[in-house]
């Protein structure tokens, strides 16, 4: 589903601050050789993230869900040279894919990767973080949610993404519990119910691409 009309998305990225031609190359080379490249977050969504980073003054960043790494370097390109973007991701083979990439650009060295499960990788971790980005297994998103505001810096934000799901979380869509894409939009639905009835949570939910949910700790 197509949540804008597609002239006015390009006129949007036209007239928007862009990712790198660093970051092209990876959707470049993503498009036409990994299979999912539907994954990848696009240059509309990396230049509202890279907008958002810059407005709190961000410098520590967890990602969960590398993919082929175009979003960790596309918001290591809006942090302080010290600034570190920590991405967590189960898959060894599109993680190695992103590292070739990152090591490419001038901006890889703020990138650390950790590849295992995000589950259990989390606690593990140490010091608060002045954004999260949510881009991993849907079955999981609440999780996620849990174990990641918890460790939020004063001005830290988390950013959940594919919260639309192409129009399927809607509560008059019926869903085929059979079939995978339809199991997970159970999923998504659950964190995004999650997210509005939570007092002590700000959120704002974004019909950019598949949906972006914009979330800030108010206690």
């Amino acid at each position: 589903m197509q949540m804008v009309d597609k002239k006015i998305e390009e006129y949007c990225i036209s007239k928007s601050t862009l990712p790198s031609n660093d970051c092209d190359r990876i959707e470049t080379y993503t498009r036409a050789n990994v299979h999912g490249a539907g994954m990848l977050i696009g240059k509309m969504e990396a230049s509202l993230i890279g907008f958002l980073l810059r407005s709190i003054g961000a410098k520590r960043i967890l990602e969960l869900g590398t993919f082929t790494g175009y979003s960790a370097l596309a918001m290591a390109e809006n942090i302080p040279d010290d600034g570190e973007v920590i991405t967590v991701d189960i898959n060894q083979t599109t993680g190695a894919l992103a590292q070739g990439f990152w090591n490419q650009s001038s901006q890889g060295h703020k990138i650390k990767s950790l590849i295992g499960n995000g589950l259990e990788i989390i606690p593990t971790l140490s010091g608060r973080f002045d954004f999260v980005f949510i881009d991993a297994d849907k079955r999981n998103y609440i999780d996620y949610l849990k174990l990641t505001i918890p460790l939020l810096s004063p001005q830290g934000i988390i950013v959940i993404d594919n919260v639309l799901w192409d129009g399927k979380v809607l509560p008059d869509v019926e869903l085929d519990l059979s079939e995978h894409r339809d199991r997970n939009t159970e999923f998504i639905r659950l964190v995004n119910d999650t997210i509005a009835q939570n007092e002590n949570l700000y959120g704002t939910l974004l019909p950019i691409r598949d949906g972006m949910f914009l979330i800030k700790k108010l206690a």
